[in-house]
């Protein structure tokens, strides 16, 4: 491997420190280790430094991830939970984090990063299904004054 370009240290985008969150948020789903450990490894294993960014929501989505499941339940319409692939609920959980704790994001952006990834790492209909599911929790959001 080409190390050149790692001692330029450029930093990461937004959207692609969301991308590596991505990453490992779903690792996580199938690993029973704590997200220190995630970290050790993929540094290890894919000589990587983890975004500030994208360890904020990794964590983040560790931390409140029974609430932000309930509130993607309650914003499910003619879903159940277990029904949704495994990236998009991902996806989702990561975008409910941001819309409910990261306030320097404007909805419109998170909301269209979840649609982008889901159409990336999914298909086109998992896009449309994380607008629809996203829509819904903002409009929640907003009638119980929670801007």
């Amino acid at each position: 491997m080409d190390n050149s370009k790692k001692s330029e240290n450029k930093p990461l985008t937004r959207h692609e420190e969301r991308e590596q969150a991505l990453g490992f948020i779903f690792e996580s789903i199938f690993r029973d280790d704590e997200t220190q450990d995630a970290f050790d490894d993929a540094f290890d294993a894919r000589d990587i430094q983890v975004g500030s960014y994208a360890e904020c929501l990794i964590k983040g989505v560790k931390e409140h991830k029974d609430e932000i499941d309930s509130i993607i339940e309650d914003n499910l319409k003619g879903w159940k939970k277990n029904r949704i692939s495994k990236i998009s609920l991902t996806i989702l959980r990561m975008a409910v984090f941001e819309l409910l704790y990261v306030k320097n994001v404007p909805q419109s952006v998170v909301i269209n990063e979840a649609i982008e990834l889901a159409k990336s790492y999914a298909t086109a209909e998992d896009g449309s299904f994380v607008n629809g599911v996203l829509g819904s929790v903002v409009k929640n959001k907003e009638k119980s004054g929670d801007k």
